[in-house]
C-alpha cells in the first residue's frame, strides 16, 4: 500500500514537474553552463588520457620494436644469455649513450643521444627517414666513414647538412640523411639532446663503450607467438637470476610516459573537479533564484494541500533533468577534446586522429556532473520546502541563514561524501586527491568565514560623509548582501590562479637565476681511469678559477630489501623513481659535500667488513626505510647485498654530483668504472666556457660533456609548456567563477530593482546609485582579492618550499596582476548585470511593495 502510495507520488511530481517545464530554461542558463563546463573538462581530460594510454597499449610492438624487451646497462648478454634470447625468436640489439658530435676542425661541437642499430633493426614498424632508403644502405660503411641519421635539430645546431661529415668519438660518420620518425622512441624515452642513428658497427669503431660507460644496450625479441611473453619473460628470471637485466614487455612499451599520463590527467582531473565545485556555489544561486521565482506557484501548492514532500520532489526533478541537458552538453564537448587534440599531438604521441568514445571516462564525468547538482541543490530545495504559505504570499524570500530541516542536510551530506569519494577512489595518487578535496573544502570554510568578516568590518566601519560609499558599505553587510556570493565564487578560482602562477613564477626564477649561479658549468661523463689525470690537469688550465669535483661512477639496479623483490613491494608514488630501472651509484671514503648525516654513522677509514651503504634521508623514508636494512643491487651482471649504515640528507635542487645511495669503497675493490666530473667557475664566460669544452672534447673524443645552462634551459621550455596546459586548466575554474558571479548578481537583481526604485523616488540620482555599485563591487573584489594572494601565497609556498624544497618568494607582480583581475570582473560584470536594474521604471515596481 505505502510503496503504491509512493509511486504514485513519484508519477504525480514527474508529470508536474513536466508540466511546469514548459516554459523554457529562463533563469537557469549559468545552471547549464556551470555544470557542462565542469563535466566538459573531466570528460575531455580523461578521454585524452585514455586515448593517449590506450594507442601506446595498442601499438606496443612498433613502440617497443619487438615482442619483449630485455634492458642491459653498461654490459653486453654473454654468451648463454645471448643464446636464451636468439632461441626465444629473432632478436635485434640497439644500443643508446650520450656522446658529443663534433665537426672535423674541431671548431664546434654539441652534445647527441646517440642510438646504435643492427642489421634486424626494427623487428616492429619502420624507421622514416629523408631521403627515404633501406636503413642498412643509410648507415652503410664507406672507405671507412660510416652512414648515420641526424635529427634536424643537430643539423642545425652544428650548421651542417646532409653529405658532411661528423667525428663521433674515434670514428668518422657521414650524415646520410635526416631522422623523421623512428618507431621505439618513445619506449627509448626522454632525451635532453637530438638523436644521431648510426650502425653498431659505427659505435664499436667509436671506442665510446668501454669499462664503465654509461651505455644502455636493449635485445628486443620478436617472438613466433607473441602471447608467449610471460612464459619467456618467467623463464628468463628463472634462468638468470643475476643478469641484471630490466624486462619490459609490448603491453607496458612505454610505462614512463603511461604513468606520467595518468599523473598529468589526475591533476587536471582536479583542476576539473574545482571547477565543477565552483560550479556548484553557481547550481545553488540558480536553485535559489529559480525557487524564489516560483514562490507563488509553490505556496498555490501548498494551500492546496500538496506535502512538503512532493513539492520538494518536483522541483528536484526539474533540477536534475536540466542538469542532465548541461551534463550531455559537457559530454558532447569533452568527447570532442582528443580528437582536437590529436590534431597537434599526432606527431610526437601515438593518438588516433579519429573520433573515438570513451565510455568510462563520459561515464565518470556525468557521475560527478549529477553528484555536484545534486549536493548543491539540497539545501536550498529544504529552505523553500520550510517556509510557510503565508509568508510566500507575503512576497517574502526564502531565509538564506534558516537551516533545512534534518533529512535535506543528510542528503547533501552523503551527496558530497559521494563526491569526495569519487574522487579518491578513481585517483592516481590517493594521498593528492585527499589532501586537495580537504584543501578545497577549508578553502569554503575560509571563504566563508572572510565574507563574514567583510560584512561584520563594514557593519563597524565609521561613518563617512559620501551618500554613494555609505550606500556601498550598506549593501555589504545588509540582509541578503552578495557579499557570500561574491566571495565564494571568485575567491577559490583566482586562489587557484594565484597558487599556479606563484609556483611557475618561483620554478623559472630558480632555472633561470639561481641555479644557474649555483649549479656546475659542465658535467663530464665516461671519464676512463687512464684519462683522469690529464682530464683534470687540462679543465685546470682551460677553467684556472674552476673548482673540480671527480668521483667514480656505476650503474647498479635495486632489486629487494631486506631479501624482498622490489616488484612486490608497495612503495609511495614519490619514491617509484628510486626503483625505476638502474641508478648512478657511487662508493666514497668521507662523507660526500653538501650532505649532512642524519641517523646513523658513517664508515671509519679504512673500512673492511661486510658492505654497507649511505642512503638519501628523503627517499629512504618514502621506501619505507630503516637504518640496518639490506639493500641488494645488480652492478655489472652481479648482486651485491650491503647494509643500511646511515641516513644523509641530499640537496638534489644543488644540480651537484649527488647519488641516492653511495657505498663503503670495499663494496667495489677491483670492480671497473669510469668517472663522473663536475667544474664549478661562476666567473668563467661563455666564451672561456667554449674554449675549455672544444678543448676536453677534441683531446678526449670519448668524453662525453654536458653544459648544465643548456640543460636547464631545455627543462625550462618544457616548464613552459607544462604552464600553458595548467594555466589552461586553471582558466576552466576561473571561468566557472565567472559564470558563478554573474549568477549570483542575477540572483540578487529582484532586491537590486526594489532598491534602486526607492532610492531613485527619494532624489539618488543615476550617477549615484553607479557610484554606489562601483564602490560596493570594487570592496568585495578587493577583499577576495586580498583572500586569495594570502591562500594561494601559502599553497604555493608549501609546494615549493616543503614539497620541491626550493627556495619561495612572493612576486609582486602576481599581486598586482591577481587585484587587477579581481576589480575588473567584479565591478566589470556586476555593472553589466545591474545596468537594467538602473533603467527600471518606478510604478509597476512600486505598486508590487
Amino acid at each position: 500500500m505505502m510503496a503504491s502510495l509512493r509511486a504514485a507520488n513519484l508519477s504525480l511530481a514527474l508529470r508536474l514537474a513536466l508540466r511546469e517545464m514548459r516554459g523554457g530554461l529562463s533563469g537557469f542558463y549559468i545552471f547549464l553552463a556551470c555544470i557542462a563546463l565542469g563535466t566538459a573538462a573531466i570528460a575531455g581530460v580523461n578521454s585524452l588520457s585514455q586515448a593517449i594510454t590506450g594507442s601506446i597499449a595498442s601499438q606496443g610492438q612498433a613502440l617497443l620494436a619487438g615482442d619483449i624487451r630485455f634492458e642491459l646497462n653498461n654490459r653486453l648478454a654473454n654468451t648463454d644469455e645471448t643464446r636464451f634470447l636468439k632461441g626465444a625468436g629473432e632478436v635485434s640489439l640497439t644500443s643508446g649513450l650520450r656522446s658529443m658530435a663534433r665537426l672535423p676542425d674541431g671548431s664546434n661541437q654539441a652534445l647527441v643521444e646517440l642510438k646504435a642499430v643492427d642489421a634486424a633493426y626494427p623487428l616492429y614498424g619502420s624507421v622514416e627517414s629523408q631521403p627515404q632508403a633501406p636503413l642498412s644502405a643509410l648507415l652503410s660503411a664507406e672507405n671507412g666513414t660510416y652512414g648515420a641519421l641526424a635529427a634536424p635539430l643537430l643539423l642545425e645546431r652544428l650548421g651542417v647538412k646532409t653529405g658532411d661529415t661528423l667525428l663521433i668519438g674515434n670514428s668518422r660518420v657521414r650524415i646520410s640523411g635526416t631522422l623523421v620518425r623512428e618507431p621505439d622512441a618513445l619506449s627509448d624515452g626522454f632525451g635532453f639532446a637530438p638523436r644521431l642513428m648510426v650502425s653498431q658497427d659505427a659505435l664499436a669503431a667509436s671506442g665510446l663503450v668501454q669499462t664503465g660507460s654509461l651505455v644502455e644496450h636493449a635485445y628486443k625479441v620478436r617472438l613466433a607467438d607473441p602471447s608467449g611473453v610471460p612464459a619467456v619473460r618467467a623463464q628468463a628470471e628463472q634462468q638468470f637470476p643475476q643478469a641484471g637485466w630490466s624486462v619490459r614487455s609490448s603491453q607496458n612499451a612505454a610505462p614512463s610516459l603511461t604513468a606520467n599520463i595518468t599523473r598529468f590527467s589526475q591533476f587536471l582531473t582536479l583542476v576539473g573537479l574545482t571547477a565543477l565545485i565552483v560550479g556548484g556555489v553557481g547550481v545553488a544561486n540558480a536553485v535559489r533564484a529559480y525557487l524564489d521565482a516560483k514562490r507563488g506557484v509553490i505556496a498555490a501548492f501548498k494551500c492546496l494541500g500538496a506535502p512538503g514532500a512532493l513539492v520538494s520532489t518536483i522541483y528536484l526533478i526539474q533540477i536534475m533533468l536540466i542538469a542532465m541537458i548541461g551534463i550531455v552538453i559537457g559530454l558532447v564537448v569533452g568527447a570532442i577534446i582528443p580528437l582536437v587534440a590529436a590534431r597537434f599531438l599526432a606527431d610526437i604521441l601515438p593518438i588516433s586522429t579519429d573520433l573515438q568514445l570513451y565510455p568510462s571516462a563520459l561515464g565518470l564525468a556525468a557521475l560527478f556532473g549529477l553528484l555536484t547538482a545534486l549536493a548543491f541543490a539540497c539545501l536550498p530545495l529544504g529552505r523553500a520546502r520550510s517556509v510557510p504559505a503565508t509568508a510566500l504570499f507575503r512576497n517574502q524570500d526564502f531565509d538564506r541563514n534558516r537551516w533545512p530541516t534534518w533529512p535535506y542536510l543528510l542528503a547533501a551530506a552523503l551527496s558530497f561524501a559521494a563526491l569526495g569519494g569519487l574522487a579518491i577512489f578513481t585517483a592516481y595518487d590517493r594521498m593528492i586527491s585527499l589532501v586537495f578535496l580537504g584543501a578545497i573544502a577549508f578553502s569554503f570554510v575560509v571563504l566563508r568565514g572572510v565574507s563574514v568578516l567583510v560584512a561584520a568590518l563594514a557593519r563597524r566601519s565609521p561613518r563617512v560623509s559620501s551618500p554613494a560609499l555609505r550606500l556601498a558599505i550598506g549593501n555589504i553587510h545588509r540582509p541578503g548582501a552578495l557579499t557570500p556570493s561574491v566571495v565564494l565564487s571568485l575567491g577559490l578560482g583566482l586562489a587557484l590562479l594565484v597558487t599556479l602562477a606563484l609556483i611557475d613564477g618561483n620554478l623559472r626564477r630558480e632555472l633561470t637565476g639561481n641555479l644557474p649561479e649555483r649549479a656546475p658549468n659542465f658535467f663530464f661523463v665516461d671519464i676512463q681511469g687512464s684519462e683522469i689525470e690529464g682530464f683534470r690537469s687540462l679543465l685546470n688550465t682551460a677553467l684556472p678559477a674552476g673548482k673540480v669535483i671527480e668521483v667514480p661512477m656505476l650503474r647498479g639496479r635495486i632489486l629487494a630489501f631486506n631479501g624482498e623483490d622490489v616488484a612486490k613491494r608497495e612503495v609511495a608514488p614519490a619514491g617509484r623513481w628510486v626503483l625505476r630501472g638502474d641508478r648512478g651509484i657511487t662508493y666514497a671514503k668521507n662523507l660526500p659535500e653538501n650532505s649532512r648525516l642524519v641517523e646513523g654513522q658513517w664508515w671509519p677509514d679504512g673500512y673492511s667488513g661486510e658492505p654497507l651503504v649511505s642512503f638519501s634521508e628523503q627517499e629512504a623514508r618514502e621506501l619505507n626505510l630503516k637504518v640496518g636494512d639490506t639493500v641488494t643491487v645488480n652492478v655489472l651482471g652481479r648482486n651485491i647485498t650491503a647494509r643500511i649504515s646511515n641516513f644523509r640528507t641530499v640537496e638534489w635542487e644543488s644540480l651537484s654530483i649527488n647519488f641516492v645511495m653511495v657505498f663503503s669503497p670495499n663494496t667495489f675493490a677491483g670492480a671497473p668504472h669510469a668517472w663522473l666530473a663536475t667544474v664549478i667557475d661562476p666567473s668563467a664566460t661563455p666564451e672561456q666556457e667554449a674554449a675549455a669544452l672544444r678543448q676536453i672534447t677534441n683531446t678526449y673524443p670519448t668524453i662525453t660533456s654536458v653544459r648544465v645552462k643548456d640543460a636547464l634551459d631545455i627543462v625550462n621550455g618544457l616548464l613552459g609548456q607544462l604552464a600553458t596546459a595548467i594555466r589552461a586548466a586553471a582558466g576552466v575554474a576561473l571561468v566557472a567563477s565567472v559564470l558563478v558571479l554573474s549568477g549570483a548578481l542575477a540572483a540578487g537583481n529582484r532586491a537590486r530593482i526594489h532598491d534602486a526604485v526607492v532610492l531613485k523616488t527619494l532624489g539618488a540620482t543615476r550617477a549615484t546609485l553607479i557610484r554606489a555599485f562601483c564602490y560596493e563591487y570594487a570592496i568585495l573584489g578587493l577583499s577576495t582579492a586580498i583572500f586569495a594572494l594570502l591562500a594561494g601565497g601559502v599553497a604555493a609556498w608549501f609546494v615549493v618550499a616543503r614539497i620541491m624544497t626550493l627556495p619561495s618568494s612572493f612576486l609582486p607582480d602576481v599581486a598586482l596582476l591577481t587585484i587587477a583581475i579581481a576589480l575588473i570582473m567584479t565591478v566589470g560584470i556586476g555593472l553589466a548585470g545591474t545596468w537594467r536594474v538602473l533603467g527600471q521604471k518606478a510604478a509597476p515596481v512600486l505598486r508590487d511593495l
